[in-house]
């Protein structure tokens, strides 16, 4: 395993000038939100979309064909299709700063850069037309900070559920051997499940150690947690779930080096979901380089994979753990048990 535990916040604002804002929305009747990822300017991305459910914005000018060769920020969103608007909002506070791929002759006239991806959430919190807007985009921009970032119910987390138990946000770091950090984001939202048929969490072997608190599992209650995703399996409509990542790194990146990484960092979707990439899932990663370590060597390039998609994996755990239950069946939304009170054995 590659790199070590305990960088900083463990998060992926551990990337020297990354940030990361939340707008959450869990009043009564909402239960969505919007996560920005926002990187030093100059920037490069890429982005590799799986699953045949996607909902995304953007994504053809990381392209490494395509001329643009900057990101200025990545939205991730609650609200299916309708949540892609929260972008309007980040675009609107980036060319306020005067941030943005130039345009015209004048300064200002710009132009943001801002991919982003959704997931399904709609009707979760009771009613269907509440998503995130642009004024949801605007308040997790303005959040977005280099500190801790809070995982579980918020963000573009808030209403995410993983196979039938309630997902979340979740996040890791690792430094690399031979220099420069790694980290990941993962809003998980999957049609797959999280666990093992015997109710462990199926990445959890690549947690550091005492990295979280992990609860053990009780043998009942993971039958009847399988017995009720049978039937909700059964029940199943397309693009209804997806499971979204942004790695970064500070490594030197091309557009094309970026598709490599979020191409690679999907391996961690499948070591801790399964099944993964599925009809109903439209799962995205974004790849970040903020160029600030130099470029990799062929070899710390393997490195820099390898930990990557181990970052994207702990990340998924992480979000599963600090996921909350949700209880909306008053008002007609989704009930989504945490995986600590439908799986965990009971405190002695």
């Amino acid at each position: 395993m590659l790199g070590v535990m305990d960088l900083g916040d463990n998060a992926i604002t551990d990337v020297p000038g990354i940030r990361v804002g939340h707008a959450t929305r869990d009043e009564p009747g909402w239960l969505t939100g919007s996560t920005v990822v926002v990187p030093p300017p100059g920037s490069t991305g890429g982005v590799d979309v799986r699953g045949g459910g996607p909902g995304t914005r953007e994504t053809d000018l990381l392209d490494p064909r395509n001329a643009v060769t900057t990101v200025d920020a990545v939205l991730l969103s609650g609200g299916s299709a309708f949540g892609l608007s929260a972008a309007d909002g980040v675009l609107a506070e980036l060319v306020d700063a005067g941030r943005g791929w130039p345009v015209g002759a004048e300064p200002g006239q710009v132009v943001p850069i801002v991919p982003g991806a959704i997931i399904f959430d709609l009707g979760r919190g009771g009613a269907w037309r509440h998503h995130p807007g642009p004024e949801e985009g605007r308040a997790a921009f303005r959040a977005a900070d280099s500190g801790r970032v809070a995982e579980g119910s918020v963000g573009a987390g808030t209403g995410a559920v993983a196979g039938g138990l309630k997902g979340g946000i979740g996040t890791a770091s690792a430094r690399l051997p031979d220099g420069g950090t790694v980290g990941a984001l993962v809003a998980v939202n999957a049609v797959g499940s999280p666990l093992s048929p015997s109710g462990e969490l199926l990445g959890a072997d690549l947690l550091r150690d005492g990295e979280v608190d992990l609860p053990r599992p009780d043998p009942a209650a993971a039958q009847t947690y399988w017995d009720r995703w049978a039937a909700e399996m059964a029940a199943l409509r397309a693009g209804t779930a997806t499971t979204l990542a942004v790695v970064a790194t500070d490594l030197e990146l091309d557009k094309a080096g970026c598709a490599t990484l979020a191409r690679v960092s999907h391996d961690g979707f499948a070591r801790a979901i399964s099944p993964v990439h599925t009809p109903f899932d439209g799962d995205t990663v974004f790849a970040l380089s903020t160029k600030g370590a130099g470029p990799p060597t062929p070899f710390a390039t393997v490195e820099l994979h390898t930990a990557a998609a181990d970052c994207v994996t702990r990340a998924i755990v992480r979000a599963v753990l600090a996921a909350g239950t949700v209880d909306r069946s008053a008002e007609g939304g989704v009930v989504a048990s945490s995986y600590r009170e439908a799986i965990a054995q009971p405190s002695e």
